[in-house]
């Protein structure tokens, strides 16, 4: 039987893509690589797959001494990714990024292994940009990412199965009236600023809606209001994406993609510049200039404005939804498991 190693990991934007190739992906014995986060938690739910756990290092994105044992710890975490390769002999690794891809891919690279790996937002991460150098093919989510090197292809985002069949009954159920469903996601870690702007307008917004409020864990507050409830996170998530009329969310490509392909509408509110590296809010304007969404940076937050870009969403949805519709953005899998048939090992 042939091999696979997946690797990625830090937040479920790094996960989730990996894991919607799993479908597909019956003819493999599947691997995942990753560290002692995010992603050993998600991947207890798919037993199938063989974990393996090695030592991550990450740049710190500020001045602190911690950043010069950085060269030692990614030659230990190389090391340690090489045994587990050389042990698994696979037919091909599938990075999605992230610091704990890193090491996989370098290693991987030194046991002639070929690595396509996936780039999900407008502007490459560090790490992807280190993985370049040393992977086969890179696949893009953006058109205009693909044209950043020869090695780069527009594939589009990888989508997972169970969000196209999500059942909204089960979450509008719970309400008392059938009033429009606004659903608020910050991402798998949660989103500060985001929850506390709908706690601070959350009377303007049940006027209007029924919210769903999808904290982030350990961020539940205790609000006892018709029409709000409040979960910390959604393992099914395509039921609540079924269920929503607009989605306040982050600009995470996985998350925006994904809703894209749903036609849903969405106002991003992207992480700051003070926070990142600025790639949500590139991903936001991107949208934003196709006619997708709707967008509003912290910085200029305010209320009147934040309450009028919901309002605009609601009145003129059949714009944004064609516009949505056009893109044709559920056919990333089939694209990148071609690749991968086209790029692995045959000499196994």
């Amino acid at each position: 039987m042939k091999k696979i190693v997946l690797t990625g990991g830090g937040t479920a934007g790094h996960i989730y893509p990996a894991l919607a190739l799993l479908p597909k992906l019956k003819e493999y014995e599947v691997h995942y690589i990753g560290s002692n986060g995010m992603e050993k938690d998600i991947l207890k739910k798919f037993p199938k797959i063989i974990y393996h756990e090695i030592p991550t290092v990450k740049l710190i994105r500020k001045f602190t001494f911690k950043n010069f044992f950085i060269p030692f710890k990614l030659f230990s975490s190389v090391l340690k990714a090489k045994k587990i390769l050389n042990e698994i002999k696979p037919n091909i690794i599938f990075s999605k990024g992230g610091f704990v891809s890193v090491p996989v891919v370098i290693a991987g690279k030194r046991l002639n292994i070929p690595v396509i790996s996936h780039e999900s937002d407008l502007s490459m991460g560090l790490a992807n940009k280190i993985i370049l150098k040393r992977c086969n093919v890179m696949c893009t989510t953006f058109l205009e990412t693909s044209k950043l090197s020869p090695k780069c292809k527009f594939t589009g985002q990888p989508i997972r199965e169970e969000i196209l069949d999500g059942n909204p009954s089960l979450i509008k159920s719970k309400f008392y009236d059938n009033k429009p469903c606004l659903l608020v996601i910050g991402g798998s870690l949660g989103a500060k600023f985001i929850n506390e702007k709908i706690i601070e307008n959350l009377d303007q917004l049940l006027s209007k809606f029924n919210v769903v409020h999808i904290t982030g864990k350990g961020n539940l507050k205790e609000i006892n209001k018709d029409g709000y409830m409040q979960v910390e996170f959604a393992s099914n998530i395509g039921d609540y994406y079924s269920s929503a009329d607009i989605v306040i969310t982050r600009g995470g490509s996985g998350v925006i993609n994904e809703l894209l392909c749903l036609n849903k509408l969405m106002l991003i509110i992207p992480l700051s510049k003070k926070c990142s590296r600025g790639d949500q809010i590139e991903n936001a304007k991107l949208f934003k200039k196709i006619g997708y969404c709707e967008y509003i940076e912290e910085e200029n937050f305010n209320k009147e404005k934040f309450l009028k870009l919901i309002d605009n969403l609601l009145n003129n949805k059949s714009f944004y939804k064609e516009n949505m519709k056009k893109a044709n953005a559920n056919n990333a899998n089939e694209k990148i498991i071609d690749l991968i048939k086209k790029t692995e090992r045959k000499d196994n």
